[in-house]
């Protein structure tokens, strides 16, 4: 099964109340199609290399002005139908492990790396402040996360082309060090990384990204 819409828009698990109408993360799948938990196998989160979000609600690591700006751009972050813009920012680490926990994800799929290619440096938010108190897990009250300010883990950028790489060691070293560092945070192999818009601009690992 192919899920749609995000962990954050579910209507019982997501930012409420900027959420969709039904349920968007795994258990999904199952009311949807009536199938059993234990019919599931493999359970693969994507996640872009960085962070987008459409319409009103929290986003911590949002990028403002022309920072937000260049990456929707880069990103080419606009609706496919409508033409609305996307609001884009660093990928947010403290989400990110509540949509691992909360679907039970066995792997991860990273897409558009390639949009950070051009990038002098990058950053991850890996913790938030809370009205002056360091926190790791994502808060369970919504209207709690616009209190939240980032805190950043900055990494270089490699500046050269992934495009063409079709195997882990043929990324710079520096997309490798930024992968290995979602790998390791996030507790679940990478077993999927996109370089493209096209589909054999993927890069396949059953093992991971560490070495």
């Amino acid at each position: 099964f192919e899920g749609a819409q995000g962990t954050m828009l579910d209507i019982d698990h997501g930012t409420y109340p900027f959420v969709t109408s039904s349920n968007s993360t795994i258990g999904g799948a199952l009311t949807g199609t009536g199938l059993p938990p234990r019919a599931l196998g493999e359970i693969n989160g994507i996640f872009k290399a960085y962070c987008t979000r459409v319409g009103n609600g929290p986003f911590p690591s949002e990028l403002l002005g022309e920072q937000g700006d260049a990456l929707r751009d880069a990103g080419g972050e606009y609706g496919a139908t409508t033409g609305r813009a996307r609001r884009c920012g660093w990928f947010d680490m403290i989400a990110a492990r509540y949509a691992v926990d909360i679907n039970g994800l066995t792997g991860v799929i990273i897409t558009k790396l390639d949009v950070l290619d051009d990038l002098p440096a990058i950053q991850v938010a890996t913790a938030y402040d809370l009205d002056g108190e360091q926190i790791t897990t994502y808060p369970v009250l919504s209207e709690v996360i616009p209190r939240c300010r980032p805190i950043y883990r900055e990494f270089p950028g490699w500046e050269k082309q992934t495009t063409a790489c079709r195997r882990l060691v043929d990324l710079p070293a520096g997309a490798r060090k930024y992968l290995e560092f979602l790998e390791k945070e996030l507790g679940t192999l990478i077993v999927g990384v996109s370089v493209g818009r096209d589909r054999e601009q993927m890069i396949w690992t059953e093992t991971g990204v560490t070495t």
